[in-house]
C-alpha cells in the first residue's frame, strides 16, 4: 500500500490521481488506478441527501471509512475530518483524528483551513497523524465565504497563498486547492514543498481529485464547471430502470432463465430419475 512518503516524493513528477470513495465496491474499482482515495465528507450530500457537508458526523465518516478500507489494497486512504470535529482546539482535533485512524485504518486525515489551522496541523503531525490540508474554497466554511464562489481572485490571492504556505510549513503532506484561478494554482504549486491536489484549480497542480459520483455522471442536475463527465451513468441507469419496469408490468421478467423448476424425481438409490 502506498505511504505518505510515496505521495510526497511525487512532487513535481507524475501527477497524482485521486478520487473519492464511500463504499467497498467503489473502493475496489478505483484502487488500482488511484494514488489517493479520499473518504470525503461530500458523502453527506452524495449518499445521504444532505444540503451541505455541515451535517456530516464523525460516526458517518468512520462508517464509510471502514467500508472503503475493506476495498483497498494499494491506494493511500485519507479520511475527511467533519465540521466541528477539529476546530475547537488542537487537543480536540487530535482525539478525533486518532479515533478516525484507529477505527478506519486510514493512513491520514484531511482538514480544511489555512493560517488559522496551522497550529492544529503542527500539533497533529508532531504526534504521528499525517494531515492533508485544504484551502481555497472550503465547503465547510461556505457560510463565511459567502457561498461556493471562486476564491483567490485579485487581492484575495494573497490570502490563499498565505494559507497554503502556512499549512505546508506546519507539516501538511499535501494540499488540496479548490476552485481557485489557474494562475494562482500554478504559483502555489511552484512555491510550496507539498504536492498540490487540484479540484477546480489547474493541470499545473501536482495531482487532481474529483468526487467520483460527479465524474461518472450519477447526478444529472449537478454539473459544476470544474467537473468533466467521463460517463453519464444516471442516464444509463434511468434507461435500465425503465426497461425493468416495463418488463415487470408486461410479465416478461422474470423469464425462463430466472426461475427455478421443481426438483427432479429421484430413483430408489437417491439418484435423479
Amino acid at each position: 500500500m502506498l505511504s505518505v512518503p510515496d505521495i510526497t516524493s511525487q512532487k513535481g513528477k507524475r501527477p497524482l490521481v485521486c478520487l473519492t470513495a464511500y463504499t467497498t465496491p467503489v473502493a475496489r474499482l478505483v484502487d488500482k488506478y488511484c494514488d489517493i482515495v479520499l473518504v470525503g465528507d461530500s458523502v453527506g450530500m452524495v449518499l445521504h441527501g444532505l444540503p451541505s457537508t455541515l451535517g456530516v458526523t464523525l460516526e458517518m465518516m468512520i462508517l464509510h471509512g471502514k467500508a472503503v478500507r475493506r476495498g483497498l489494497e494499494r491506494a493511500l486512504m485519507v479520511v475527511d475530518m467533519p465540521f466541528g470535529s477539529y476546530e475547537a482546539s488542537p487537543e480536540q482535533a487530535f482525539l478525533n483524528a486518532a479515533r478516525l485512524m484507529a477505527e478506519t485504518g486510514c493512513s491520514a486525515v484531511k482538514l480544511e483551513g489555512g493560517v488559522k489551522m496551522a497550529e492544529t496541523i503542527a500539533y497533529l503531525t508532531e504526534r504521528g497523524i499525517p494531515v492533508m490540508g485544504h484551502v481555497g474554497l472550503m465547503p465547510q466554511a461556505f457560510n463565511t465565504l459567502g457561498g461556493y464562489a471562486v476564491q483567490g481572485r485579485g487581492a484575495d490571492a494573497g490570502r490563499v497563498l498565505a494559507d497554503s504556505r502556512a499549512i505546508t510549513e506546519a507539516g501538511a503532506f499535501a494540499v488540496v486547492l479548490e476552485k481557485i484561478p489557474q494562475s494562482l494554482a500554478k504559483r502555489i504549486t511552484a512555491e510550496i514543498a507539498a504536492p498540490t491536489i487540484g479540484i477546480g484549480a489547474s493541470a499545473d497542480c501536482d495531482g487532481q481529485i474529483l468526487v467520483i459520483d460527479d465524474m461518472l455522471g450519477l447526478f444529472s442536475s449537478f454539473k459544476p464547471k470544474f467537473v468533466k463527465r467521463y460517463a453519464e451513468l444516471a442516464e444509463t441507469a434511468e434507461v435500465a430502470i425503465g426497461t425493468y419496469t416495463e418488463e415487470v408490468i408486461k410479465r416478461l421478467f422474470p423469464g425462463p432463465d430466472h426461475v427455478f423448476e421443481d426438483a427432479p424425481a429421484s430413483g430408489g438409490n437417491g439418484a435423479p430419475a
